[in-house]
Formats: structure tokens, C-alpha cells, sequence
């Protein structure tokens, strides 16, 4: 018994004399590798933030535009263009009536009331209109 003790007790001081040795030689030697790690990644992550919020700022600027652009020219309304956004994805109508959390029908009287006001006759000639008319990109 007495030697399993003093077996354990000489195991755990050579454990801490490993790690302390392994701190001394990874953090004390490599210290200005750790200090410029942890400055790259603080400004990989400002940068992140800097680009969504300028992404985000610039979406807003882009659906102003649509909104001025479309509403009062061709009397558009905010879930027509939303519509209109969808299709040009390739979203289908079920697809659209999923993602804005509308029945197909309703999806399906936006469409027609988009070929209305843009005067066309089917999708394809809707967004080939609205490019024209810089509604799209």
C-alpha cells in the first residue's frame, strides 16, 4: 500500500514538472505567436462584423431603390416585389408560397398581377421586364 502511495505521489510531480516545463516552452518561448494568433483572430472577427454590417446597410439601400424605382412607376406593391425577387431565384410558386408563409393561391394572384402591371404575358417575359426596367439585378 505504502508503496502505491509513494508510486502515485513521484507520478503526479513528474506530471506537473512535464507540464509546467510544457508551458515554459509553448507559451513563454512562443509568446509573440500567441500574442499575433490572438490578434489575427480578433480582427478576422472585426472584419466579419465590419462586412455584414456593410452588407446589411447596403441591402437596406437596394430595397429602397427597388421599393422607389417600382411602386410608383408600375404600382408594385412590397409582396409583388418579393414575388418577383423569388422568381428570379428559379423559386417555384409552391416554393415562393413556402418561403413567404402565404397559400399557393395567394402566391399565384401575386404572379398575375405582376404580368399585369409589367404588361407580359408569362415568368420568363416578367423578369426579362423587370431587368429592363432595373427592378432586377
Amino acid at each position: 500500500m505504502k508503496s502505491i502511495l509513494l508510486y502515485g505521489i513521484s507520478m503526479a510531480i513528474l506530471l506537473f514538472l512535464l507540464k509546467w516545463l510544457e508551458l515554459r516552452f509553448v507559451v513563454f518561448d512562443h509568446l509573440f505567436e500567441i500574442y499575433a494568433g490572438i490578434i489575427s483572430v480578433i480582427f478576422m472577427v472585426l472584419g466579419a462584423w465590419v462586412m455584414h454590417h456593410f452588407q446589411q446597410k447596403k441591402q437596406e439601400k437596394e430595397n429602397a431603390r427597388k421599393e422607389m424605382v417600382a411602386i410608383p412607376e408600375l404600382g408594385l406593391s412590397q409582396r409583388e416585389m418579393e414575388v418577383l425577387e423569388l422568381m428570379s431565384q428559379g423559386y417555384t410558386n409552391q416554393q415562393i408560397a413556402d418561403k413567404l408563409f402565404l397559400s399557393i393561391h395567394t402566391i399565384k394572384t401575386h404572379g398575375s398581377n405582376l404580368f399585369v402591371k409589367l404588361d407580359v404575358k408569362n415568368r420568363t417575359q416578367a423578369l426579362i421586364k423587370a431587368k429592363e426596367l432595373e427592378i432586377l439585378e
